[in-house]
């Protein structure tokens, strides 16, 4: 089975060196095995130029046998060890910035504290991650998921709010409206998407809307965003959830509340697999059960 995973992890990174990193052999490891393989089958797996690797329709077929099997073998090997095994191993996890820091880190440390032999790495970044090209085991996002080749579960409903410091709303006064935003100071996220200068509200039809604004702070941060609202630099459009704790204690006030009530909930994003190791599984758990 080793070889199967070598063969599958350099098929979805591109790259020999890479799968042998991620598996902990060497390059030159990694490249007899997949010799190996290729030998044994008596097909080429892969097709190698100095600047790309990339599978043959023979590799492409094989790939999908082999994911099926390493499937299986890690189902059965779970279903004999259920029970015996304590709950351990290591989880990578991407998450947005202001949530990570200000929430989720808290979190973790509480199922650190259940669970204390699982190994946690966390990512903090506000664009989308690739879960295969990132090596990451679990992403966190706010909104409907588009990728439909990952699985979601949802761990929390939130929505975006309008969001000010008091300082600022006393020297401007609230908006009365959505569009008046266009004429007042903003601050806006930037990630891999673009600018987030769009902020999504429904009007009084319900029907859904957007205003652009002009921003007059730009981060591609999340968490800073949330410090320079609470500075007072202008109106930032956050989760609910990431400003839960500012709002509770007056360093924060949302605006146009009857407007901005678009859901965004809070997702785990995971590679579609049906096997999931038993540390993943307890983690999405103690994530949803916290978080709710």
């Amino acid at each position: 089975m080793s070889d199967l995973r070598l063969f599958i992890e350099a098929a979805m990174l591109g790259s020999f060196s890479a799968a042998g990193r991620k598996l902990g052999c060497s390059p030159a490891a990694a490249s007899a095995c997949i010799v190996r393989l290729e030998t044994g089958l008596k097909v080429r797996l892969f097709e190698r130029t100095t600047r790309q690797l990339r599978l043959t329709d023979e590799g492409k077929l094989f790939l999908s046998y082999s994911q099926r099997a390493l499937e299986q073998f890690n189902d059965v090997t779970e279903l004999l060890q259920s029970g015996k095994d304590e709950i351990k191993g290591t989880i990578r996890i991407s998450a947005p910035s202001d949530f990570g820091r200000n929430r989720l880190v808290s979190e973790l440390e509480g199922f650190r504290h259940d669970f204390p032999c699982v190994s946690l790495i966390l990512s903090l970044t506000d664009s989308i991650s690739s879960l295969i090209g990132d090596d990451i085991d679990i992403a966190i996002r706010y909104g409907q998921p588009v990728d439909s080749s990952m699985t979601a579960r949802k761990l929390a409903e939130s929505h975006r709010v309008v969001c000010a410091a008091p300082s600022l709303l006393a020297r401007l006064g609230k908006p009365p409206a959505p569009i008046s935003l266009q004429g007042l100071p903003t601050i806006v996220l930037l990630n891999a998407a673009g600018r987030q200068d769009q902020w999504s509200y429904r009007d009084e039809t319900n029907a859904l809307q957007q205003i652009l604004v002009t921003p007059t702070h730009t981060t591609n941060d999340g968490d800073i965003s949330r410090k320079w609202a609470i500075m007072g630099y202008g109106f930032a459009y956050k989760s609910i959830l990431d400003i839960r704790n500012d709002l509770a204690e007056g360093r924060l006030a949302t605006v146009l509340d009857d407007y901005f009530i678009e859901p965004a909930p809070l997702y785990a994003l995971f590679n579609r697999n049906k096997f999931q190791p038993p540390r993943m599984k307890r983690l999405l758990d103690f994530l949803f059960n916290h978080l709710t």
